[in-house]
């Protein structure tokens, strides 16, 4: 039987899928694969991780709801050159679909397995699923990338449709033209956690539903209140992980709140900008700002990791973040700035450490945020421009309701002093970056 593979990825769920949906049109019999990638599994620090455990539960419903109806979900462990050239080797595959990724990586790992599947006389297929415009599909006016997000922003809303925000009909595809079901020992067992050497842990994940319509409307109002449960959508984890589509979430907030909207556009802006500069995964796009000598102090570092900084929003940001992985965004733009411009510790470092903390982690949102931050990136705060923590801690939580929540020593003697004084910190950043710029080649 001559099938075909659709490989999920970022995009963990049957419904809105536009690969998907491209496989089954296809007229072939579909087969759905998840690859534990061994690549980027073996280089985890932490053998509890909550992101895993949260996909490993995401691929066993996909594998469930599967094998309810008739069919197999394969899932495999290893590297997706080798399992996807071993795959189709065991069965007569015609096609690989699967949905666009833009990371450096990612990049790198699908021009190897299409140059492997090229070799077979398979197809490797790529669609756009996680974004609504991708790559050079909003430019400037003379045909550059755009690297100033208001103007991006108002191409994007004058090019956005609704046609564009129509849901593809994978789920319904699906229903109609049921996953086959494949020799189950040539198909192979599932991996299980304790295969893959992980152990569970679980950390709270909202549901895979978009968010009341009252917490979207409010959202422009509430977004910068940390101490409000409800105050933000959490819809991060579940478009990073693609159980929900880009485009239901941007159907209810073009609907409901354009604020909203405009800041789940920043994900498209930040993907575009990876894209076209990959080189900035790793090092400023601002070549004036790659020899910034950062004082990258470990004991500094580590106070500023555990949450003990003697400033009670970042001590507060930090602690939810190790303990729940997650961050609000008006607080993790506190603490990032914290960590570059008082502390002067280089911006890898706490990209690398949201890295490994965040359950929503992206690379493209967090080294875009993390360079805006430090004042390094194609789209930059000034680089003078220091954030007072404790007018941050003003602004957003005037009350304490939610450095109280997490720094409850706040007030007594267990509480450290301020591990850098703000004008003498803020004053060393500007100094120190003012330098290495007029040194700059």
């Amino acid at each position: 039987m001559k099938i075909c593979i659709f490989w999920h990825r970022r995009d963990l769920r049957f419904h809105d899928n536009a690969g998907l949906a491209a496989a089954l049109a296809s007229g072939l019999p579909v087969v759905p694969l998840f690859i534990y990638d061994r690549d980027i599994l073996d280089h985890l620090p932490d053998k509890a991780d909550a992101r895993l455990t949260f996909i490993f539960d995401e691929v066993e419903r996909l594998a469930q709801e599967t094998t309810a109806a008739g069919g197999t979900f394969l899932a495999r462990y290893g590297r997706p050159v080798e399992v996807l050239e071993e795959l189709v080797q065991t069965f007569e595959v015609a096609a690989v679909h699967t949905n666009e990724d833009y990371e450096p990586y990612a990049t790198r790992r699908d021009a190897e397995v299409g140059a492997v599947l090229h070799r077979h006389g398979v197809e490797f297929l790529r669609y756009k699923d996680q974004v609504v415009f991708a790559k050079d599909e909003v430019m400037t006016k003379s045909g550059t990338v755009p690297k100033v997000f208001g103007a991006y922003l108002k191409t994007y809303l004058a090019r956005l449709t609704d046609e564009l925000l129509l849901p593809h009909g994978s789920a319904e595809a699906l229903a109609r033209a049921p996953v086959p079901r494949l020799d189950p020992q040539k198909a192979g067992p599932r991996p299980t956690l304790d295969s893959l050497g992980f152990a569970r842990k679980e950390q709270f994940v909202p549901t895979a539903d978009l968010p009341a319509d009252a917490v979207v409307r409010n959202y422009h109002q509430t977004r910068n209140t940390p101490a409000l449960q409800n105050g933000t959508t959490r819809l991060s984890v579940q478009l990073r992980f693609g159980t929900l589509s880009v485009r239901q979430a941007m159907r209810q907030a073009r609907a409901l709140n354009p604020k909203l909207l405009s800041e789940i556009i920043w994900r498209d802006f930040f993907m575009m900008l990876l894209w076209h500069f990959p080189n900035t995964a790793t090092e400023a796009y601002d070549p004036k700002m790659r020899r910034v000598p950062y004082r990258n102090d470990e004991a500094e570092f580590r106070a500023w990791c555990e949450g003990r900084t003697g400033y009670p929003l970042v001590d507060a940001g930090m602690r939810e973040l190790n303990q729940t992985g997650y961050l609000p965004n008006r607080v993790r733009m506190t603490v990032a700035g914290f960590l570059v411009k008082h502390l002067l510790i280089d911006w890898r470092w706490g990209e690398r450490y949201f890295a490994d903390k965040l359950l929503d982690y992206e690379l493209a949102n967090n080294v875009g945020n993390w360079q805006w931050m430090a004042g390094t990136g194609a789209v930059a705060a000034p680089w003078f421009r220091v954030y007072s923590p404790a007018n941050q801690l003003e602004q957003v939580d005037p009350h304490r309701e939610y450095v109280r929540r997490w720094v409850p020593e706040l007030g007594t003697a267990r509480y450290p002093a301020p591990i850098v004084d703000h004008q003498f910190g803020r004053d060393r950043a500007v100094e120190t970056l003012r330098q290495a710029r007029l040194a700059a080649p």
